[in-house]
């Protein structure tokens, strides 16, 4: 049974940082592809950054590009991303999310397992 549990948000102001984290169960993180999603009230679910299974390719939307930091540490079978200079634009649910596969794509199909989700509000 895989299960992914974020955690690390919560309301910041405006150019303040947050650190958020999803620890897997049931799941390495060395296996698959994973990344984080982001659901904005009234708008569609949409990728804001992933890594591969090897954490040696990252990519990030153009959103948050230069000021996201997706990594992982295998150790403690933990998803990270640091996100600095927040704005009032990245406030959303944020996802965590894992694939099967050890590319890495931006089809939320492509993502077999999701987390709960995590706050951020930025004002």
């Amino acid at each position: 049974h895989v299960q992914l549990v974020e955690s690390g948000g919560g309301s910041v102001q405006a150019g303040g940082s947050l650190r958020l984290s999803c620890v897997a169960s049931g799941y390495s993180v060395v296996s698959g592809c994973m990344g984080w999603f982001r659901q904005a009230p009234g708008k569609e679910r949409e990728p804001v950054a992933r890594i591969n299974s090897g954490g040696s390719i990252t990519t990030y939307a153009a959103s948050v590009r230069g000021r996201a930091t997706i990594s992982k540490d295998n150790a403690k079978n933990t998803l990270f991303m640091l996100m600095n200079s927040l704005d009032p634009e990245d406030t959303a649910m944020y996802y965590c999310a894992a694939s099967r596969l050890f590319s890495c794509s931006a089809r939320q199909d492509d993502y077999a397992y999701w987390g709960q989700g995590t706050q951020v509000t930025v004002s």
